[in-house]
Order: structure tokens, then C-alpha cells, then sequence
């Protein structure tokens, strides 16, 4: 095990000088929180790619592979035709609107009086994301060095928390690159292969399991319907994933490099169900299924390879819990503390916004930590955060990007309504029940409709501007952007 620590420790390392790195790079708010907006395509896939892919697409991805066979890919399966229908539909779009939270956006939409409510929703959503990641360190550190549960939350957290506040998306960029290609080696080119071999094959699984391990609609049709509901539209209005959008040099990088990564995705899907058929077939008696990713990792990979798909499984939470965090952050400090700062304040008071910034990922990092310590179940802390980012938050995003009558009144309406009803419901049926987000979805977009129709439409002059910031004519509202801190060379013709 000496060789696979060393792995590990080096890998950990590495994370932490790239925070320091991106330190130096990150001068200016647009720096600090999009990379001032100045990704390629192979970035922006590979970093996009690795966010969405985080500890539940692949320690959780196995683990459904195991309970159902190949149909238990439908769960990262969907997160990766989210990010499909985001990129193709909606990503050149959000790109030129050079904002840097969702609720900027429907600010922009509405004429400023939709932002605070929904920054509120779609923090909590960030923060209860974030905590899910960090506990996963928990489950990581254990398989490695037999850690205590907390002390494992807090080393794997305080890593994430410490390069993160250094850099900002500088920084995550530069670690979610590396995580990205960490897991693409260590999960699609070594424990893939090394499994179907160690299981005897595609036709020994066959003939160990039964019929239904290979149904591809196996899992349940209400269930795949629910992660569509759930984690395909979650892909197309969460602030991680529109933060990572922002980034983009062009809206074309976002659109082209966005369906990279959610191919990408799609393969990743497939992979995770077929590693944890294979470990259905060596192991068929775990106690439970999320132990088969880390029984398979320990059991059946020599040394120095364990080490590195360990660090696959290390890089998927950490890329998923750095771009929560920045967003929770953002959120934080962009929609909810400078609406409470400019009424306290002079308005025309000079502060630093990177060192603003960089002071509410600490203080959310910090919180992350305490939250992920005090709870247990991943499952229903993912379940509330998703309930109400797409109960609360769907209809307003896409209603304004979709559908000029949509009004101010009606956003807001949507947003409580929507919210209040997945709460309520979850009370009543369970956090983990499919009707909080069935109905929640439906009473938000009733509300949506109503309301704008009975209210006033959107002021021509704030919709024109809307208009003009969706084609990308208004000015550049990141003057402070550095020319300079360009990730890939940008060709002439762009």
C-alpha cells in the first residue's frame, strides 16, 4: 500500500500548488470567479466534464450498476443529456449574457426584482451540493488510510476549501483538468477493462446474472423518468453549471465544448453500470451496493493502480465540491450579501472584490465542513438540494429564455409557490418520494403562467436590453478582464 499512499499524498499535493498557482492569475473579479471568461474547447469540455461527474456519478454510478445491472447507468446517463440539451440549446445564449450568477440573469429578464428570492433557493441547492461532495471524502479516506469520519471530512474539505479560496475558477480549472484526466485513466482505461476480465468476461456475466442485469430499461420506467426530471433539467439551471458556462471564450466554445463533455458523460454512464455488473458477479453479497466500487478498487487492482483509480474517485468529489463551492460562494456574495451591503453602505464605497470573494469561499467552505460533519445520508441532502433547484427555480430560468410574456410578479410567484409546494411535500410523502417534484414543478409553473398573464408585461425598454445582451451587442461589463490570461491559444479568425 506504500505505493498507492504515495499516489495519493502526490496527488494531493499537486492540488494544493495549482490552488497557488492560480493565485497569481486571478487579479480581477472576472478572474476570480469565471477565469475571466477566456476558456478554449479543451479546457472548458474537460473542466465541464469534471463537475458534473463527481463522487455520486461514479462511486454511486457503481453501485447502481450493481443493484441493477447495465440500466443503472441511467442515472449519470441523464446528467449527460442535461448537459447535452444545455449546450445545444440554451449555452451560446447564457454565454453572451456575461453575468456571473443564474439570478443576474433573472434580474436582467425581469427588470431587478426577481434576483433575491431565487439567489436564496439556489444557494441553498450550491450548499447542500457542496456538502454531499464532502462527505463522500468520508467514504474515500476510510478505503485508504482507515480514517475517523470526521477527520476525513475535514482533510478532504479543508484541500478543496484551501486551493479554491486561493485561485477561484483559476484555480479549479487547473485542478478539475487534472481531475479530469486522473479519471479518465483511472476509471475508462484501467478499472473498466481490468473488471470485465476479472469478472470472465462479457459472456460469463451473462450467464452468473440474471436476464434483467442486461434489460437496458431494467431499473424502472418512473424512475428513469424521475432522472430526467431531476438531474437532466438540474443540468440546465444550476449555478455550478451556468458558472461554468461564464467561462467559455465564445459561446461557440460553449456550445461545442459543452457537447464534448456531455458525450462525454454518456460514456461515463456506461462504464460505471458495466464496473458494477462485473462486481455483482465477484462479489454478489456486498451489504451494500455503494461498497462495490471500493471492494473492486481494493480487492481485485495491483498496487500503484489502485493508488491512481483511488485518486479517480478522490478527483470526482473534489471536482464536483470545488465547483459547488465557488457557486455557493457566488451566490452568496453576489446575490444575497452586496443586496444587504448596498443598503448599509454607500453605495459609491470602494471594496475588493477578489478579496471579498475569496472571504466568502472560506466562510462557506468552513460551513460546508460543519454541515457535512453533522449529517449522514448523501442520498436525501442530494434529493432536497435537486427537489428545490428544479421545483423552485425550472419555470422562472427557462419561462424567461423561452417566453416573452413571463413577468416579473410571475417569476416570483413560480419561485415561491414552486419552492413552498417541494418543501411541503417532502414533509408530507418523504425527502425521498417522486411527488414533491412532480407537483412542486407543476404548481410552480401554474403559478408562472397565471400570474403573468394577470399582471403587467415586461417593460419594453428592460426586454430590448435583455434582447441585446442575448446577442452579445451590449458592452462588456468585464472591463477588468486581463487579455493577457488566455488558457489555449485563440485562433485568427476568432
Amino acid at each position: 500500500m506504500a505505493v498507492d499512499y504515495t499516489v495519493i499524498v502526490v496527488y494531493l499535493v499537486g492540488m494544493l500548488a495549482m490552488g497557488w498557482w492560480g493565485m497569481r492569475r486571478a487579479r480581477s473579479k472576472s478572474e476570480f470567479l469565471v477565469a475571466g471568461r477566456r476558456l478554449g474547447p479543451a479546457m472548458y469540455s474537460g473542466t465541464m466534464a469534471a463537475i458534473v461527474l463527481g463522487g455520486a456519478s461514479t462511486i454511486g454510478g457503481v453501485g447502481l450498476g450493481y443493484q441493477y445491472g447495465l440500466s443503472g447507468a441511467w442515472m449519470v446517463f441523464t446528467i449527460g443529456l442535461g448537459l447535452l440539451a444545455l449546450s445545444v440549446f440554451f449555452s451560446a445564449r447564457i454565454a453572451r449574457l456575461k453575468v456571473y450568477t443564474v439570478s443576474e440573469m433573472l434580474d436582467l429578464r425581469y427588470g431587478g426584482r426577481a434576483g433575491v428570492i431565487s439567489g436564496l433557493v439556489m444557494w441553498a441547492y450550491t450548499l447542500m451540493l457542496a456538502v454531499t461532495s464532502t462527505i463522500a471524502y468520508a467514504t474515500i479516506f476510510d478505503v485508504l488510510f482507515d480514517m475517523n469520519r470526521t477527520l476525513a471530512i475535514v482533510l478532504g474539505g479543508s484541500i478543496v476549501v484551501a486551493y479554491s479560496t486561493l485561485g477561484g475558477m483559476w484555480s479549479i480549472t487547473l485542478t478539475d483538468m487534472v481531475q479530469f484526466v486522473v479519471k479518465t485513466i483511472g476509471v475508462l482505461l484501467l478499472l473498466l477493462p481490468i473488471a470485465v476480465v476479472k469478472a470472465g468476461g462479457f459472456g460469463e456475466m451473462k450467464a452468473q446474472l440474471p436476464t434483467e442485469y442486461f434489460d437496458p430499461l431494467g431499473i424502472g420506467g418512473e424512475t428513469i423518468f424521475t432522472y430526467v426530471l431531476i438531474y437532466t433539467f438540474g443540468m440546465l439551471i444550476g449555478q455550478d453549471i451556468w458558472q461554468r458556462v461564464f467561462t467559455a471564450r465564445s459561446d461557440r466554445t460553449a456550445q461545442w465544448g459543452g457537447t464534448v463533455a456531455g458525450t462525454y458523460c454518456l460514456v461515463y454512464a456506461l462504464a460505471g453500470a458495466v464496473i458494477g455488473t462485473a462486481a455483482k458477479v465477484l462479489y454478489p453479497n456486498l451489504a451494500s451496493a455503494d461498497d462495490a466500487f471500493a471492494t473492486i478498487v481494493k480487492d481485485e487492482l495491483p498496487v500503484g493502480v489502485r493508488g491512481l483509480v483511488l485518486a479517480a474517485a478522490l478527483a470526482a468529489v473534489m471536482s464536483t465540491s470545488s465547483g459547488a463551492l465557488i457557486a455557493c460562494a457566488t451566490v452568496a456574495n453576489n446575490d444575497i450579501w452586496s443586496r444587504l451591503r448596498g443598503v448599509i453602505r454607500p453605495s459609491g464605497e470602494a471594496h475588493d472584490e477578489v478579496k471579498g470573494n475569496r472571504a466568502f469561499i472560506l466562510i462557506m467552505g468552513v460551513g460546508v465542513i460543519a454541515t457535512a460533519i453533522a449529517l449522514n445520508n448523501v442520498v436525501e441532502a442530494l434529493t432536497v438540494a435537486y427537489n428545490l433547484l428544479v421545483g423552485g427555480l425550472l419555470v422562472p430560468i427557462l419561462g424567461g429564455l423561452l417566453w416573452r410574456r413571463g413577468t416579473a410578479q410571475g417569476a416570483l410567484a413560480s419561485v415561491i409557490v414552486g419552492g413552498l409546494a417541494v418543501v411541503g411535500l417532502m414533509a408530507t410523502y418523504g425527502i425521498l418520494a417522486n411527488e414533491p417534484v412532480y407537483y412542486g414543478l407543476l404548481s410552480s409553473l401554474a403559478a408562472y403562467v397565471a400570474v403573468s398573464l394577470v399582471t403587467k408585461p415586461t417593460d419594453a425598454a428592460v426586454l430590448a436590453a435583455w434582447r441585446e445582451r442575448l446577442a452579445g451587442r451590449a458592452p462588456d461589463p468585464d472591463p477588468d478582464a486581463d487579455p493577457e490570461l488566455v488558457s489555449e491559444p485563440v485562433p485568427a479568425s476568432q
